[in-house]
């Protein structure tokens, strides 16, 4: 018998790991066990915050295949809940489930911004770009309460030190206002995803992201107000996605985006099991189709979590992916993103006092 979906989650267990020598959870445990509403059926999952104060928030890596070397992170955990994230696993590192715990139990970096300012002040601090969105999204519904990413962008204005943004959802137009004048001074580069163009698969995908439709719109107003911006489609899930390809390009160069690219679905550690059962929940008559593609350009495995290879996949479907992402592009008349971001304008902050006034 099908099993019946979680309503408005991405993930449909509570799938915790143990390769931390952490204790097993039952699937669909945790208070759901035994808290029932008077008609039987489980309450609705709540989301809880927790505020955290964290020595420092910039984090620094040496991974050789992607195209920077420090990035912020102001919250963990995501409550967009998209099923896919790659970054679920690192709950786990918390004894917290990569499943549900991971899009409604949060912890956000109030001192963010502090913490920022101070290591930007540091004598020995050299300028390169940082990421935001690079783990979970630095635009997710609680930053319209917490402000932490906009706080973080206000230092990096004052310091004029260049970022770049990745997110899935249209709130990141509320701060325009200051992209656009990094923008002026080559600081900033946007890039949002697009998954699908189909409101009800991205409500099964990614439920609490934006929905498709929102997204084009604030790719065109970021473009709009002269924000260098990239659509990313991606993931791209093989007969799942995959069939939005040309489209999404389509609008998103109508909107006068400059650049677009595509992702593979990625399913490092638990994020595996996490997709396999959602796929079972809302598309069991292909889940082996699925996985078999998926397979197919991943070495014969679920994941290729080796340098490179993990995001250019190899095999026919691979190639195909790639050839119709490069038609679609060549007739949208969009090439790969040339970001150049400007490091030479960095000012250390001044600490202890307000920002610059001029």
């Amino acid at each position: 018998m099908q099993r019946e979906s979680v309503k408005g989650r991405g993930a449909q267990s509570a799938e915790v790991s143990t390769r931390f020598g952490l204790s097993e959870r039952e699937a669909d445990g945790d208070w759901r066990d035994w808290v029932e509403t008077l008609d039987g059926t489980p309450p609705p999952l709540r989301t809880h915050v927790t505020e955290e104060r964290p020595r420092t928030i910039l984090s620094f890596n040496q991974s050789p295949d992607i195209g920077f070397d420090r990035s912020i992170n102001a919250y963990r955990g995501c409550e967009h809940g998209c099923v896919y994230c790659f970054a679920r696993p690192t709950h786990a590192y918390h004894d917290l489930s990569p499943g549900l715990d991971f899009e409604s139990q949060l912890f956000v970096k109030p001192n963010a911004a502090e913490l920022l300012r101070e290591t930007l002040a540091k004598p020995k601090y050299r300028p390169k770009p940082i990421a935001m969105g690079t783990n979970t999204d630095p635009y997710q519904p609680i930053e319209r309460r917490y402000r932490i990413t906009r706080s973080v962008l206000e230092v990096c204005l004052d310091a004029r030190h260049p970022v770049t943004i990745t997110t899935k959802s249209d709130r990141v137009v509320d701060d325009i206002d200051l992209l656009a004048e990094m923008a002026k001074q080559r600081l900033v580069a946007v890039a949002i995803s697009v998954t699908s163009l189909d409101p009800k698969l991205s409500g099964k995908l990614e439920p609490r992201a934006a929905a498709p439709a929102k997204r084009l719109i604030a790719l065109g107003k970021l473009a709009e107000a002269g924000i260098p911006t990239h659509c990313s489609v991606a993931p791209v899930i093989p007969a799942i996605t995959d069939e939005f390809m040309e489209e999404i390009v389509q609008r998103a160069a109508a909107l006068g985006v400059d650049s677009c690219g595509w992702i593979p679905l990625r399913l490092p550690h638990e994020v595996s099991p996490l997709f396999r059962e959602w796929l079972e929940v809302h598309f069991p008559d292909r889940a082996g189709k699925v996985m078999s593609i998926v397979q197919s350009i991943r070495s014969g495995k679920d994941n290729d979590p080796n340098f490179f290879s993990r995001l250019r996949p190899t095999g026919v479907w691979a190639d195909l992916f790639r050839s119709r992402f490069r038609v679609a592009c060549k007739r949208a008349g969009l090439g790969k993103a040339k970001f150049e971001l400007d490091c030479t304008k960095f000012r250390p902050p001044e600490v202890g006092g307000q920002m610059r006034l001029l």
